[in-house]
């Protein structure tokens, strides 16, 4: 693995708005969540796993969130013994590449991180599919702990498809936890050690973009990486 290089990563930053417009998901603005689809916090810290394509963008999109504590690539939903990028590749395994999020709910709630996932770091509305990425392991999926981020993640699907803040339904599962499965060290930070990637600078560095464009108070400028270099 290479080293981390912020002034990488703040050259290609600062190239994201060039690549924002030809990224393959584009942003969209949608509302905060209302009502039932509002979780509180009862823990001090909490665990919310998040499919919506290669895991090296999710990622990198909630590394650079504020209050998130780790942000770690994986699999989830299928069993342990297929838990590899060879297998899961092949999308036969019932996996999908995912995003564990540790954060610390006094600091972002469920509901924020749920925002961020619609708004910046994939587009719900593509089918076994993220951009240039198709397959079942490229999912838009929620991963739930409990009965209560079930029922407030489906509240919120249902908030967004009826202010139809998007062209199409949105197709994101929400389907309970089986396991979680860290992925291969190799994929850990990937976007923060590989910011000239041109899938990097294509498809993932226009989402940190938008993330701290669109929610400034939640942008951190140093991500907080799975491994300290």
């Amino acid at each position: 693995m290479s080293s981390f290089k912020p002034a990488a990563l703040a050259l290609c930053l600062a190239l994201s708005s060039f690549a924002s417009a030809h990224a393959a998901e584009r942003a969209v603005a949608v509302p905060a969540p209302v009502g039932k689809a509002q979780l509180a916090a009862s823990a001090p810290t909490e665990t919310l796993v998040l499919a919506g394509g290669c895991f090296w963008g999710v990622q990198g999109v909630f590394q650079h969130t504020q209050g998130v504590l780790k942000a770690v690539s994986g699999y989830a939903g299928g069993k342990a013994d297929t838990a590899t990028y060879a297998m899961v590749s092949s999308g036969s395994t019932g996996h999908a590449e995912a995003v564990q999020v540790t954060y610390d709910p006094r600091k972002i709630s469920f509901g924020q991180l749920l925002q961020i996932y619609f708004s910046v770091a994939h587009d719900p509305t593509q089918l076994n599919r993220q951009g240039p990425d198709q397959g079942t392991q490229y999912r838009s999926a929620i991963f739930t702990a409990n009965e209560q981020q079930k029922e407030a993640a489906q509240a919120y699907i249902a908030q967004l498809n009826a202010a139809k803040v998007y062209g199409a339904p949105i197709v994101t599962q929400v389907t309970p936890l089986q396991g979680f499965y860290a992925a291969e060290d190799y994929h850990q930070d990937y976007a923060t050690l590989h910011p000239n990637q041109p899938y990097i600078a294509y498809n993932d560095l226009p989402k940190i973009g938008n993330l701290q464009k669109m929610y400034p108070a939640l942008y951190r400028a140093d991500p907080v990486l799975v491994f300290k270099r």
